[in-house]
């Protein structure tokens, strides 16, 4: 069978809760999404007010505060918001991942250190600081770190230490508009629990054999899919998906438009294809923007430049169902820059729903306010 973009398309914002905002609680929408990308502090507060009927950054605060949602390095090497029970299982899933980005990244700036000594020293410091009933910020632990490799890059040494070991921050780090330094504790201290344990990549029953893979991408499948290995991948930042994929012998397959070989849960639904998308603001670095290698189903390949420039994502808002420009929100004004020019009435759902916006934000007396269209041609490639 095969599925069009739109078809795609409105199964994807279905399963991501932007159809119709969904009446769930914030806890059930994060561990639906799998994680919330966290790399700007409020994106994960305003990605979850786009998608559900009730939602108040209290909500997501108390989450956190409660342990109940951890703030940590997860997919791709970047910070997200998921639920301790899938942290717990995802993050050592992902530390080949994370193993890769520190080689790549820090390789020469922290030539003579040794990632399993560094490791050692970081949970040592990590661990004595929370027996004292205190955390480590990350300037912190940089200095102790440099008192054993004086000649390391000290930026290095300080942002490896969350590819090494799972950390975690603790509020007031992560909550809605709280700045400040950045407190380090060990994930398995700060939720009294230990992590679940994975293979040792590269043996026989490593984790591209196991069944957190297999859980991860069934996850992934049913907050984005239908998708393609190469899809999976690329949100996941895990990779040689493909023999675990087509092992999962009960996957349904489609094809898309171009003939890629797309895969989704036993009995899940696609969306109807007529089903009105309304206007939706999302996020700096909303998942939705990268869960995809092909992301036709959402942009072209000139939005896609736009919206993704170097590791920036950002924050775009939806039109009828696909990416219709970006956004910013500063100094009390919500700026929208649409990529083609809009209808009219499209501008004035926007307008509302940006009114919306700013008032969940605290923003008092804001102001709407739009940029000419980027591209005043609409493109036809993808």
């Amino acid at each position: 069978m095969i599925l069009d973009r739109r078809v795609l398309n409105r199964t994807a914002l279905d399963r991501q809760l932007l159809l119709d905002r969904a009446a769930v609680t914030p806890a059930e929408a994060v561990g639906r999404l799998v994680a919330l990308q966290g790399q700007d502090t409020g994106a994960p507060y305003l990605g979850l007010w786009s998608r559900l009927a009730s939602f108040t950054q209290d909500d997501l605060a108390a989450l956190l505060r409660g342990k109940q949602v951890v703030r940590g390095t997860l997919l791709r090497g970047t910070q997200h918001l998921a639920l301790a029970d899938d942290y717990v299982w995802i993050r050592p899933l992902l530390q080949p991942v994370l193993d890769r980005i520190r080689r790549g990244a820090f390789a020469r700036a922290l030539s003579g250190v040794d990632a399993a000594e560094c490791a050692g020293l970081i949970r040592a410091h990590l661990a004595r600081a929370h027996r004292d009933g205190r955390t480590l910020t990350r300037p912190q632990l940089r200095d102790l770190l440099l008192e054993r490799w004086p000649q390391a890059d000290p930026v290095a040494l300080a942002y490896s230490a969350q590819t090494l070991l799972p950390i975690v921050h603790t509020p007031p780090n992560g909550l809605w508009g709280q700045g400040g330094a950045t407190p380090f504790t060990l994930a398995e201290q700060w939720l009294e629990r230990p992590l679940e344990a994975q293979p040792p990549a590269g043996s026989p029953a490593g984790p591209a054999a196991g069944p957190a893979v297999e859980r991860l991408v069934r996850r992934y499948l049913a907050a984005f899919g239908p998708a393609s290995v190469m899809d999976v991948q690329a949100w996941s930042g895990l990779t040689r998906l493909r023999p675990v994929v087509e092992g999962m012998r009960d996957l349904r397959t489609y094809r898309d438009e171009d003939g890629r070989v797309l895969y989704d849960l036993p009995g899940a639904p696609l969306a109807d294809p007529g089903t009105p998308a309304p206007v939706r603001f999302l996020p700096w670095f909303d998942n939705l923007m990268v869960a995809y290698a092909d992301r036709s189903r959402l942009m072209t390949a000139e939005q896609r430049k736009a919206v993704c420039v170097g590791a920036a994502v950002y924050p775009t808002f939806l039109v009828d169902g696909s990416v219709g420009g970006v956004w910013d929100l500063k100094n009390g004004v919500l700026t929208a820059e649409p990529f083609h020019p809009l209808p009219g009435g499209v501008m004035d759902e926007l307008a509302a729903e940006g009114a919306r916006l700013m008032a969940f934000a605290g923003v008092e007396e804001g102001r709407f306010a739009w940029l000419p269209p980027r591209f005043p041609a609409r493109s036809a490639s993808r």
